[in-house]
């Protein structure tokens, strides 16, 4: 099957414009068969050995995120301890999640003892199970942006309240809570760039060539 000029120049249009999307969720539900062609491309990640570890519990309460939120807060104010005086104030200022805004929020998670105990690929990297579901996540999230969804990524919660919140086995290993909805409009850059947090690094100071070589 070969790809066209057209589909190739869509595909890095929907990778250069990807957000982690924190705010401008607009009051739109996500349609059923929207969704499913979402999750479908999440479930055809690669995974290592074929063992396809990932789960999705979809979120759609109003309860649910409340308790969310809370230990989203929680998180933070401990976050912003790590942080020095002039960081803290900055971060502080951001809005890093949309757990209440988005219509839907969906946590990811990776079944490490799916297909048993010996798994090609995994038995000199076990975690290349986890890997597995980050890439179903990335194709969640090129999928949503294709569809002009926003997604953003919280990572600033205890693994143990999504645990008790969703009820999620002990067995289970927890590998992000994503919020998705329709946005009011997609930002030119990501937010952090623009914020001047950080800047993005020149590509040519990562490239390596034969050896790890020290950039200047």
């Amino acid at each position: 099957m070969n790809i066209t000029d057209v589909e190739r120049d869509a595909l890095y249009k929907v990778i250069h414009s990807r957000r982690d999307v924190r705010k401008d969720f607009i009051p739109k539900a996500i349609p059923d068969e929207v969704l499913e062609r979402i999750l479908k491309a999440g479930h055809h990640a690669p995974s290592v050995g074929f063992m396809q570890p990932w789960d999705f519990i979809l979120v759609t309460e109003e309860q649910t995120k409340n308790a969310l939120k809370k230990g989203y807060e929680s998180a933070s104010v401990e976050s912003a301890q790590k942080f020095s005086d002039e960081k803290r104030a900055e971060y502080q200022s951001f809005k890093l999640e949309g757990i209440l805004e988005a219509p839907l929020g969906i946590c990811v998670t990776c079944d490490r003892e799916r297909n048993g105990p010996v798994v090609i690929g995994r038995t000199i990297k076990p975690e290349m199970d986890l890997y597995s579901t980050v890439c179903a996540i990335q194709n969640i999230w090129l999928a949503a942006r294709a569809e002009n969804i926003g997604l953003g990524w919280v990572s600033i919660i205890h693994d143990d309240v999504l645990r008790e919140t969703l009820g999620i086995p002990d067995n289970i290993e927890i590998i992000a809570y994503l919020c998705l909805g329709y946005v009011s409009n997609f930002k030119d850059k990501p937010e952090l760039e623009t914020f001047g947090w950080l800047p993005r690094e020149n590509i040519s100071q990562l490239i390596h060539k034969e050896k790890w070589s020290k950039k200047a």
